[in-house]
């Protein structure tokens, strides 16, 4: 009798055990998440720490990805994962159950393709195949539900003016730059619309930002109502974006634009120095599709229909989980 492997489910009626894999980066972490809820399935969250000698090399040089990343049997049904960081480990997952943990990757691995059972990629990646499911952005955990949760934790906002402002900032990468000065003209755009229209601005920077970065906005936006998170206790993020009558997000960020697009509420884009093919690409489908519209120093008003990308995504994912495990022997793997 052959040795046996690590056990998985084995009734097809029995709830999938589900590994949720990412590098501890927000927007990778967020999409994660957000596919995974989609799905329906309860999971674990697993943030990779991963190991030297791994972490001087790229992932498609890593001869021992489980070691690398400290993942260990029993192994699940269903690994997603997000991210360059994480496509290693999920395959090897994968090939330690000797192919019964289904794989998903959202954006392109880049590595090793044909080996996954889906991936879900933006359509500005251009990647495409059977196993691909193509979304207009970022899958994310904005829901209806999520937003009214968050607001209720955050009761000191309730009584702002209006209209509330959501501004979502980030900061340089490898397309864009932002440095002080640009941020400071951010700020004083912001300040005058609310000196002209009235209102309220909640701010909330990335770890891109940087401290001089959240010192700056909050000089600038001295007096005015609102609120600058300075990274200190309770993320306020859904908050905000359940509070906001419109949201303006700085261009470096696929991820905060898509959530701010799922809240179903005008998108301003904040323009930055820089740019890609690729963000020109996503940039275009989400004017195109009436979702976004440039900062031009007052806010409008317009309505478009949210992307249902993670919805969508979600249920496919569930589905083909769902088909695989029907096709199991009810008896356990020896």
């Amino acid at each position: 009798m052959a040795a046996a492997l690590p056990s998985l489910t084995a009734d097809a009626d029995a709830e999938p055990r589900v590994w949720v894999l990412h590098d501890g980066k927000p927007g990778m972490r967020s999409q994660a998440l957000g596919l995974a809820e989609a799905s329906g399935f309860s999971f674990v969250e697993k943030r990779l720490d991963i190991r030297p000698p791994w972490v001087w090399l790229p992932p498609h040089l890593w001869l021992a990805p489980l070691a690398a990343s400290g993942l260990a049997p029993p192994w699940p049904d269903l690994v997603i994962g997000c991210g360059r960081n994480t496509a290693a480990p999920a395959l090897a997952v994968r090939r330690a159950s000797a192919g019964r943990t289904l794989a998903a990757q959202i954006q392109d691995p880049r590595i090793r393709r044909g080996e996954f059972d889906l991936m879900f990629v933006p359509a500005h990646d251009r990647l495409r195949g059977e196993r691909v499911v193509v979304t207009t952005g970022a899958l994310n955990r904005v829901t209806s539900a999520l937003l009214a949760a968050e607001r209720c934790r955050f009761p000191q906002l309730d009584g702002l003016p209006r209209p509330i402002l959501a501004v979502l900032i980030g900061g340089a990468n490898r397309a864009y730059r932002l440095g002080l000065a640009r941020l400071g003209e951010i700020a004083d755009r912001v300040a005058a619309a609310l000196r002209d229209a009235g209102g309220s601005a909640l701010v909330t920077p990335s770890r891109r930002t940087g401290a001089a970065g959240v010192a700056l906005l909050r000089e600038r936006l001295k007096g005015l109502p609102g609120a600058v998170w300075d990274g200190s206790g309770d993320n306020p993020y859904y908050a905000y974006l359940a509070l906001a009558d419109a949201c303006l997000v700085t261009a470096d960020s696929v991820s905060m634009v898509s959530e701010a697009a799922a809240t179903g509420k005008p998108v301003h884009i904040l323009p930055l120095a820089g740019g890609d093919a690729k963000f020109a690409r996503f940039y275009a489908r989400m004017r195109e599709s009436g979702i976004t519209w440039p900062f031009a120093g007052s806010i409008e008003r317009w309505s478009f229909a949210p992307p249902d990308d993670t919805a969508r995504a979600g249920a496919t994912l569930r589905a083909l989980v769902e088909a695989r495990l029907a096709l199991r022997p009810s008896a356990a793997l020896v």
